[in-house]
């Protein structure tokens, strides 16, 4: 496992922090979580499972125009280490065109449950894709109160830290609904401001830089 912090685009005057969203979108909690950061007046990046950002074209498209980041989480939302080689790659090719189908030109990627096979680096390089970590983990998918998932990731909080929630009920998920992480959003801008940093889409320019984080799980070769 990789540990170094990740890093996007803090600069010294304005330092930045980004909140995303797996597994979406979801036809209920999506719409609620855009309206949690549009109250916030904050920006995100979602991470979307391809053929459903397909099937709710609308709801992407309205993220979008809100100025959300949106990029590719995956087709299949399986782990790449059950996966051959060849599978990751027909994954990924299908999801980007499905994404392109809608207007969406993904150039971040994160692997579902951010595990990667040896392998996995390289598609991404081969598809023009960064692979996209977190630095602090909500593990909203528990169904945790919003108030105990602030205060345990607060010490992992500051410039530069990627926040990972879920817009969407995936596989392994424990709760019923995204109402906890919904009710996160405000309170959590409102830290990560009182820290001076704002939240931001990771891509909201072409000087973000990169560096390896905890989140992106690396298997043996």
């Amino acid at each position: 496992m990789v540990t170094r912090p990740a890093v996007f685009d803090a600069s010294p005057r304005q330092p930045w922090a980004a909140l995303t969203f797996d597994d979406g979108p979801d036809p209920l909690w999506t719409p609620r979580i855009l309206e949690a950061l549009d109250h916030a007046g904050a920006r995100a990046t979602f991470f979307v499972i391809a053929p459903l950002a397909v099937e709710y074209r609308d709801i992407v498209v309205a993220a979008r125009e809100a100025g959300h980041g949106i990029e590719l989480h995956c087709t299949a939302h399986v782990r790449h280490t059950r996966c051959s080689r060849r599978e990751v790659e027909t994954d990924t090719r299908e999801g980007l065109e499905m994404l392109r189908s809608i207007g969406i030109e993904p150039r971040l990627w994160r692997p579902p449950w951010g595990v990667l096979a040896p392998w996995t680096e390289e598609i991404a390089r081969d598809f023009g894709l960064r692979l996209a970590p977190w630095s602090a983990d909500t593990h909203d998918w528990r169904g945790d109160p919003a108030s105990e998932m602030l205060n345990g990731i607060e010490p992992l909080l500051g410039p530069g830290s990627i926040v990972l929630m879920h817009d969407g009920l995936g596989p392994g998920s424990l709760r019923r609904g995204c109402q906890e992480t919904v009710a996160l959003v405000q309170p959590l801008v409102a830290l990560l401001r009182s820290m001076g940093c704002e939240p931001a889409a990771m891509f909201r320019n072409e000087r973000a830089q990169w560096l390896p984080a905890a989140g992106i799980r690396k298997a043996k070769a």
